[in-house]
């Protein structure tokens, strides 16, 4: 049985959109913020602060492709370690070179 990506990839219902995590924390957060302003309650004007900027920041890391992200960290490891290699290869001719002249 094959393993079909496009159909787990699937458009969210615009009733899943607007029920997601991200929605309910924005709501609590600006409930909070208004709720924090309007009664003088410090405690939730700071929760406000940290929760709306704190939906985004998930939104972004949500959506962010991570596959791609860990391959790509992958092959600048490895050209890291071609370029090492590489390195130390000139700087052991170099020594023989030296070694020969003498």
């Amino acid at each position: 049985m094959t393993h079909d990506g496009q159909k787990e990839i699937q458009k969210a219902s615009l009733i899943g959109r607007i029920l997601s995590m991200e929605a309910f924390l924005l709501v609590m957060g600006i409930a909070s913020l208004v709720f924090g302003i309007l009664h003088d309650a410090t405690m939730n004007i700071f929760w406000g602060c940290v929760i709306i900027p704190g939906v985004f920041v998930l939104h972004y890391v949500r959506k962010t492709d991570w596959t791609k992200h860990w391959q790509d960290m992958e092959e600048e490891h490895k050209a890291g370690i071609a370029r090492a290699e590489a390195r130390k290869k000139a700087v052991e001719d170099a020594r023989k070179a030296e070694e020969d002249e003498k």
